[in-house]
Formats: C-alpha cells, structure tokens, sequence
C-alpha cells in the first residue's frame, strides 16, 4: 500500500448542493515524460511507532486533517472508526474542560466498541482527539450551518481580533494483563492563539465563504488552505490549528505505547506484597 496522505473531501453545508461541474474546464495535459515520482519519507523509527507496525491502530475520527497529519508521522495504516459519543457537553464547562472530556468521551466510546471485537481482534492503540474555537468573549464555536451564519462568524473573528483554537487528544492502549481499569490512558490539551487581521474587508469574507473552504471546520476556516488568507498571526502550534498537534500526540503515544511494561512491573509486586 502506498503512504501518500489522504485527500481532504469538498466541504459544504448540510443543506447544500453540490455546483454544477463548468463545462468551460479542460484536463491538464500530461507531461510526455509522466509526472515526477516523490517517494514518501520513510517512517520515524521511534520504538513506539515501531511497535505498532502491523497492529491495529484505531483513529477515533472521520478528520481528513488529522488523518494526514498522522501519515507524516508514518501511522499510514489507520482504522478509521468515528465515535459514536454525541458530543453534546455543557457550553457551561471552560473550553479546556469541554474539549477535554469530548475527546474523553470519544475514545471510550470506540474503546468500549472495540475490545471484544473477535474478528479483528483488539487494537493495539486508540487515538481520539476534539477542536474548538472559541471567542474572545468565550463563545464556542461549531461549524458553520448555513452561508449567513458563516459570515457572521468570520465578521465576528476579525472584529474581536485574537481569538483562541484548543485541541484534545486522547491516547490509549488496552492492558494485555488484567489490571484494572484495563487501558492506559493520556490525554493533552493544545492551545493556540490566533489573530484574524483586522484590515481583511467584507468582500474578502465574502469571497472566502463562496469558496466553502471552511464550511466543514469548526471557526468556519481552514489555516491550511484558502482560511490563511484572513490570518495575521498565530502564537503557537500551527498543527493545533489544523487539528491535531502532532508533536504532543507522539509524545502521548510513546507514554501509552511505553507504558504497560512499567505498570505490569508495578502489578506484580503489588501480587507479591500481598501474598
């Protein structure tokens, strides 16, 4: 199978319909030589990555973007398995909160799911993870539902100014002993502030909102597209923005991944204290 990272889908609206192709649009003529060949970068070699090869590793996510940011990272053979978890937390909690415990909630969802999976036997790892925006007054925002609601949301991002983008990850192994609860679990919370520059017009929102580039995110704009066009700065993780800070999540699978040896060391002499 070849590692080449997924395409993302077009975006749209839940209402919408598709435009109609232009019949003014003409295939690319190819080069008599054919396109050049790039070969993939070869995998990181790191011993947790390493232990997964051929395992089967569960992304708890339908995210194009994240599944291609895990590709770069070589995790190229992914089970894509969305939660079923409703994702219908309090607005009342603290971002941190609400973002932490929906990507809780997301990984013990396909966890509970798939552990007595007889066929596929259980995963080897379960990696969830959950993006908001919020606000410089604190609002959560989701994802756009219709045009108007869509540039209202980026009026508003420009005109407050910097607003903030936090992304959990949740990690876990199932124990191949009986410990209790029977996983290892770590979970990280990225934050990134991220200013919209405040010269962008009406007719630039307008524009970019035709495009539906950012229909399907959450903020109603994607940075690693078209989106960047509205944005002055960010301090932080740019990948956190995307959705998925990759530089903490394999530091959260090598403590997963590395993890059960040193807790079986620690079971066993529990066992032997008590007898």
């Amino acid at each position: 199978m070849a590692n080449y990272a997924p395409l993302d889908p077009p975006p749209a609206y839940e209402d919408s319909q598709p435009h109609p192709p232009s019949s003014n649009r003409t295939a690319p003529i190819p080069s008599p030589r054919g396109p050049p060949l790039h070969r993939p970068p070869f995998p990181l070699e790191l011993p947790a990555l390493v232990s997964l090869r051929g395992k089967r590793v569960i992304l708890a996510s339908a995210s194009p973007r994240r599944r291609q940011l895990l590709a770069q990272i070589g995790l190229t053979n992914l089970e894509i398995l969305p939660s079923s978890f409703a994702e219908n937390l309090s607005k009342t909690l603290s971002p941190f909160e609400y973002v932490l415990q929906t990507a809780t909630e997301k990984v013990l969802s396909v966890y509970k799911a798939e552990i007595d999976n007889t066929e596929k036997g259980e995963p080897a790892l379960i990696l969830a993870a959950d993006t908001i925006v919020v606000s410089h007054g604190g609002t959560i925002l989701e994802k756009p539902r219709s045009e108007v609601e869509h540039i209202r949301m980026l009026s508003m991002l420009r005109d407050e100014g910097v607003h903030r983008v936090y992304t959990a990850v949740a990690a876990m192994r199932p124990l191949e002993s009986a410990m209790d609860p029977g996983y290892v679990l770590h979970t990280h919370v990225e934050e990134t502030r991220v200013r919209f520059d405040p010269n962008v017009t009406d007719d630039l929102i307008l524009a970019y909102v035709k495009t539906r580039d950012g229909a399907d995110k959450a903020g109603g704009y994607g940075i690693q597209t078209a989106g960047v066009i509205l944005i002055e700065r960010i301090e932080g993780s740019y990948d956190n923005v995307v959705g998925l800070p990759l530089g903490q999540t394999i530091k959260l699978i090598e403590k997963v991944m590395l993890a059960e040896d040193e807790m079986e060391d620690q079971f066993a002499q529990d066992e032997d204290d008590l007898i």
